[in-house]
């Protein structure tokens, strides 16, 4: 990526080739410590970050808590193997299901990241939405940046502890609800919190609480960019998926060229100067530290800050907005930007056929497992004289609700169970259950083989729900 210094009314060129070895600019965002210290704003995308971010929070720490059917609504019970999300229950065998959620999200991933570049890194990464709200925790606390930059360079006083205490207190807070919140979909969250609440916290649960709690405190808190930038593997091969036409947060430098302050009502232009005062604003609210100014960067997350604060700047000195805007490399160099072309509808048309082959998945999926294991004797003479074969029939009830299953035999007159079998089972129940096959009569000539099915209907509706094939083994006389 192009990381030169800007020459003044020379245009940026959108230089998207990736590469890790990349030397980043000088960070003018830092503090003494050389910790980025950003400030607050407010603009469009902003508002829009924090409705998203809201709605992602709410999903996040509420559905656990809802009921379904007498149960939680969402959980994945590692320990019985179930996995309830509302009206359906997944069992170890459905994880195949779970490739094609996979795909859906990559193909979903790929498909706005060719449109309109890291709008998932900037509005929805869980990284950076935590850190969005501990960075408001900081302003709370500690005031905006030019006063937090003056409280980490003051000495020691009862006044710089109690601040760091609250932010720090409220950060744990945080992490604590949230890895409740992400245990408690793999633990019935009302008895995970009981149990916490009453200080039952020697349990593994408790453990893995704790450890999702400091993830959270580290990453938020901590790390920060340092995740993006260095762990994340996403932005080393964003910029592959770009095309002239994806939008990405740009800088007009052909108008912001050349650079440097005025008054407002000066005539800058006859002294040489574009719209950008350098105010360094776009760089002191960045999460990453970058100037926006240098060009397209892996280390952009996408996330507008800049924009926002270049717009207020612009509304201030009144002039146009749209210094810093997300726009197209066709269409700063004055080209037709397409939206509508080969990579965003061939990315778009396969996430269309995943999610309804998926659908159709879903749809058509069993809600009744039978497995067939024969006895490892061949056949037996019973007391009758009449030969039979015995087979073990694992049959799992995959509803919400308690079903009752008559198995019969299908595909064959010469075979007869030996008894009548109908059981009930209750939500999520299996039975492994000996069933007896006897052939009528002893003395067919044939290859020794009869081939047929176990039939399991639903007594409630009748339904034929399942066949499994298996195989009938007699004497040849």
């Amino acid at each position: 990526m192009n990381r030169q210094p800007v020459q003044p009314n020379q245009p940026v060129a959108i230089n998207l080739i990736a590469s890790s070895h990349v030397t980043r600019p000088r960070r003018v965002s830092l503090n003494a410590k050389n910790e980025i210290v950003t400030r607050s704003f407010t603009g469009h995308f902003r508002n829009l970050r924090i409705s998203i971010a809201s709605v992602l929070i709410l999903i996040f720490f509420g559905t656990s808590w809802l009921q379904w059917n007498g149960r939680q609504a969402v959980l994945w019970d590692l320990d019985e193997r179930k996995f309830y999300i509302f009206g359906a229950t997944f069992w170890p065998q459905d994880f195949t299901l779970l490739s094609a959620f996979l795909i859906i999200s990559a193909f979903g991933l790929l498909a706005a990241n060719v449109f309109v570049g890291r709008v998932w890194c900037g509005y929805t990464c869980p990284q950076s939405v935590w850190t969005w709200a501990f960075m408001w925790v900081e302003k709370v606390t500690e005031g905006d940046r030019n006063q937090r930059i003056k409280l980490a360079a003051e000495n020691w006083s009862p006044r710089k502890i109690f601040k760091r205490a609250m932010k720090h207190s409220m950060w744990l807070g945080i992490s604590a609800a949230t890895g409740i919140a992400f245990i408690g979909y793999f633990v019935p969250v009302r008895e995970l919190t009981y149990e916490i609440i009453t200080g039952e916290w020697f349990s593994a649960s408790a453990f893995w609480v704790s450890m999702f709690a400091f993830a959270t405190y580290a990453n938020a808190g901590w790390l920060r960019e340092q995740v993006c930038l260095h762990m994340c593997p996403y932005s080393r091969f964003q910029s592959v998926m770009f095309d002239k036409d994806t939008l990405v947060v740009t800088y007009d430098s052909l108008r912001g060229e050349g650079r440097g302050s005025r008054k407002k009502d000066e005539d800058y232009k006859a002294q040489g100067l574009g719209d950008c005062i350098d105010c360094q604003q776009c760089v002191q609210v960045c999460p990453t530290g970058i100037d926006i100014r240098n060009g397209l960067q892996i280390d952009c997350i996408g996330c507008a800050a800049c924009v926002d604060a270049c717009d207020s700047i612009m509304d201030k000195m009144d002039y146009p907005r749209g210094l810093i805007k997300y726009t197209s490399e066709n269409a700063q160099e004055g080209k037709p930007s397409k939206v509508f072309r080969p990579l965003v509808l061939s990315y778009t048309a396969a996430l269309v056929v995943v999610i309804f082959t998926l659908g159709f998945i879903l749809q058509e999926r069993e809600l009744v497992d039978v497995s067939v294991m024969k006895d490892r004797n061949m056949f037996r003479i019973n007391s009758d004289g009449k030969v039979a074969n015995v087979y073990r029939l694992k049959i799992t009830n995959k509803t919400q609700q308690a079903q009752t299953y008559k198995v019969n035999l299908e595909k064959t007159d010469a075979l007869v169970l030996q008894r009548h079998y109908e059981l009930s089972l209750d939500a999520g129940e299996m039975i492994d259950l000996p069933v007896s096959v006897i052939k009528i009569n002893r003395n067919s000539d044939g290859e020794g083989l009869i081939r047929f099915a176990f039939k399991i209907t639903n007594v409630n509706d009748e339904s034929v729900i399942k066949e499994s094939n298996a195989n009938f083994n007699y004497p040849i006389h």
